[in-house]
């Protein structure tokens, strides 16, 4: 992620959730605010109730990459928050990549 900055203090992702628009899929929930600046910024939640911490730690990990790969096409001027569901436990990367095009192409969020 070179041009995404993290977001990691609890009353941005509040914001976003109680603020922001949100698209639901199958294995992720997306979230998200336009700022009007010129970077975006990426946080990525994942329950206890999905899994072990390595269970956790493997979808965080997809989801990344999955961003990482689309990230040139990401509209700027962005704050997002992915939050996986219990459904992503048992996907694997082509899922999780596939449910990230598609929720971020219905919000709008790319740039073709």
């Amino acid at each position: 992620m070179k041009k995404t900055a993290s977001i990691k203090e609890n009353k941005d992702f509040k914001r976003l959730y109680y603020r922001g628009r949100s698209v639901a899929g199958d294995c992720i929930v997306l979230y998200w605010r336009w700022t009007g600046g010129n970077g975006c910024r990426l946080g990525i939640t994942v329950s206890a109730k999905v899994g072990k911490a390595v269970v956790r730690n493997r979808i965080r990990r997809l989801i990344r990459e999955s961003y990482r790969l689309m990230e040139d096409r990401v509209s700027p001027g962005l704050d997002m928050v992915v939050v996986a569901r219990s459904r992503a436990a048992s996907a694997d990367y082509r899922t999780v990549k596939a449910a990230m095009e598609k929720a971020f192409s219905k919000g709008g969020l790319l740039t073709e």
